[in-house]
């Protein structure tokens, strides 16, 4: 089964508002970018990626939760992050009953974390990338 049929019968079988904002959040998240695939991994956690994971939702019992991979390294002017604050890599977004999924809000950010990830994919290709000019050649006579 594909992650998104797993996806899909997750949020079916939530039949209160956290399924309800977990579509939401979904939809947004995939109207974001075309090229974002939906994952399933760590035993039933939807994960949304693009060069890398974008974010994890899961449904807690009084909260839907989007985990953001790298989310202290992305700009958040309107506040959205609301937990793991403290951390030096993820943010996540809790959603509690009654409030509202700003989707082009949420948009934003999810735009910033793929581009954060296509940053950090180019900067690993550049790593990677055969050295050229003199420096190559002194670097091959080295390892000689």
């Amino acid at each position: 089964m594909k992650a998104s049929d797993k996806i899909d019968q997750l949020i079916a079988g939530i039949s209160d508002w956290r399924g309800k904002t977990l579509d939401l959040v979904r939809k947004a998240i995939l109207e974001t970018d075309p090229e974002i695939i939906e994952e399933w991994k760590w035993m039933g956690s939807p994960v949304w990626s693009r060069d890398g994971i974008i974010a994890v939702g899961n449904a807690h019992k009084d909260k839907v939760k989007l985990t953001f991979e790298h989310g202290a390294r992305l700009p958040d002017p309107e506040k959205l992050f609301n937990a793991g604050l403290e951390g030096n890599q993820r943010r996540a977004i809790d959603f509690f009953e009654g409030d509202t999924v700003d989707g082009p809000v949420l948009k934003n950010l999810i735009r910033a974390a793929v581009e954060y990830n296509q940053d950090r994919a180019g900067k690993k290709a550049a790593k990677k990338a055969p050295r050229k000019g003199p420096a190559a050649k002194a670097v091959k006579a080295k390892k000689r």
